[in-house]
């Protein structure tokens, strides 16, 4: 199993890029919140930062693996992954908009991923019910240490992929 972690600044408003440790204690990556524009980033303040969310993860020299936006459209949330790795493009969508919780569907239109969102455990993604990764935010008082596992049989091996999708659902949300 792989792990991860970094500290998440509390404020959800925070773009600066923060590192992202692996097991050995070694920069792997940045995670970044990222505005396309200062008018955007207006305009945000103003919705509590949660209308535009996009987090970008780079790899140590800077060069973009995956990016998680949130999109929405006509009252329906949904987010949108992209792997510059390998090129695919990923919808993310809640199932079960009824339920306080609802579950995540993570699909590039061939594989689907469910991730289960827990408030104060373990968020687990599971590819055909088999758990591949978990995410878990624990809140200290000016940060939040975040961690990352990923399993070794899991089809989807860099970070990036999980922590893209992990700030942006989990951590900022809808």
């Amino acid at each position: 199993m792989k792990s991860y972690t970094y500290k998440q600044p509390a404020a959800i408003e925070s773009t600066e890029a923060i590192v992202i440790l692996n097991d050995a204690e070694e920069i792997s990556s940045t995670v970044q919140r990222v505005y396309s524009n200062g008018l955007k980033k207006a305009f945000d303040r103003t919705m509590d930062y949660r209308y535009f969310v996009r987090f970008d993860v780079s790899d140590v020299t800077g060069q973009p693996l995956f990016t998680c936006k949130k999109m929405s459209r006509r009252g329906r949330v949904h987010f949108k992954g992209k792997d510059f790795v390998l090129g695919k493009e990923y919808m993310i969508a809640y199932d079960g908009w009824q339920i306080m919780i609802p579950d995540l569907i993570i699909t590039d239109g061939v594989q689907k991923i469910t991730l289960n969102k827990e408030m104060e455990d373990w968020s687990v993604f599971s590819l055909d019910d088999q758990p591949i990764a978990r995410w878990q935010a624990i809140f200290q008082e000016t940060h939040f240490e975040i961690t990352l596992q990923i399993e070794d049989n899991s089809p989807i091996q860099h970070e990036a992929f999980f922590i893209a999708i992990g700030q942006a659902v989990l951590f900022v949300g809808a």
